[in-house]
């Protein structure tokens, strides 16, 4: 049984091999993996909600739409987040997706199952319409191209030292969100998403740990909005649109629902085959399809339940061995 302590030096070591070959691996691979964290922060903010409060969003983009915006709008009509205030619309960003998350909470945690899923799924696309209506602002359906990155005594117009920065916003986001997790306030969430009745009975306001959850998961996805702006150099409606909510759920489903690292899996399978395959042959999406439909199919705890279904698979086997040298020892023994 691997211990929590050597999955945790796991993630470590897999952290730093990141950090060290990506930079020397040109500046695709290094752009295509700022681009993938980014979302990988998004993926875990999703995960909080599904993986470990059992709650299914789809409205997702909506804190990562307006973290987005708000770096697009103060960086091209104020010059705003260019330099050292950049510190101050990260914090801003992450202050506006939870305070939209807040907001929203009021309505969606009301509902559960399939209703909170439709709910969130219609919050966002609020959000999506007036991103694309909201044109003297937004850009409408055009966007918002941005006017460079900031330089705050780091020269972040280069690629590597601007994954760097990204890299370190992830680590941290990572650590604070295991923290979450593993305090009692974290085993509550899942304690909700296994028997919320039972939780009511002992005591715990269930719907203010929801609430609560909500708020996080907005902040952080209003985080991935703010360092997607600068990675992207471009923000639009099609950043707040479903596809992205589908595809940060799916990045949580594939990697492993309920363990933080499942999202960041997802979510490198997800941008790997997307920018990577697409350039090899164009019927990729039928390949991230059946990657998604095996995984679901046949590993329906994600790709991070592999270990668990192979010691399912070994223990079964086991028993079967015993179950026959039982028969066959009671067939030989004189009657």
């Amino acid at each position: 049984m691997v211990t929590q302590k050597f999955k945790i030096l796991m993630v470590l070591v897999a952290l730093l091999a990141l950090a060290i070959i990506v930079p020397n691996s040109g500046s695709f691979v290094v752009l295509l993996t700022t681009r993938a964290l980014c979302f990988a922060i998004l993926a875990m903010s999703l995960d909080i909600l599904l993986g470990f409060t059992g709650l299914a969003s789809l409205g997702q983009a909506a804190y990562f739409g307006v973290g987005a915006y708000l770096t697009a709008v103060l960086a091209t009509k104020f010059g705003f987040g260019l330099g050292w205030d950049f510190w101050l619309v990260v914090l801003l960003g992450m202050l506006l997706g939870a305070a939209l998350a807040a907001f929203f909470g009021l309505f969606a945690i009301r509902a559960t199952g399939v209703y909170f899923l439709m709910i969130t799924l219609a919050l966002g696309q609020c959000v999506w319409g007036l991103a694309y209506r909201w044109n003297s602002v937004t850009g409408g359906d055009n966007g918002i191209n941005m006017n460079g990155r900031p330089a705050f005594g780091l020269d972040l117009t280069n690629e590597i030292t601007f994954f760097y920065l990204v890299f370190a916003f992830f680590v941290a986001s990572m650590a604070i969100m295991y923290v979450l997790v593993r305090s009692p306030f974290g085993r509550s969430l899942e304690g909700i998403r296994e028997r919320e009745l039972r939780m009511q009975i002992l005591g715990y306001n269930t719907w203010l740990h929801k609430y609560i959850a909500f708020i996080i998961a907005g902040a952080f996805g209003g985080l991935a909005g703010v360092l997607w702006a600068h990675t992207n150099g471009h923000v639009s409606p099609e950043n707040v649109v479903l596809t992205t909510s589908v595809d940060a759920l799916l990045m949580v489903v594939l990697g492993g629902a309920g363990t933080l690292v499942g999202a960041v899996i997802g979510s490198a399978i997800v941008f790997g085959l997307r920018e990577y395959l697409s350039t090899l042959v164009p019927w990729w999406q039928y390949a991230l399809g059946a990657v998604y439909v095996l995984t679901i199919l046949y590993l329906p705890t994600g790709l991070m339940g592999i270990p668990a279904r192979i010691r399912q698979w070994r223990g079964s086997g086991k028993s079967e061995d015993s179950t026959k040298l039982t028969a066959k020892a009671l067939a030989s023994k004189p009657s």
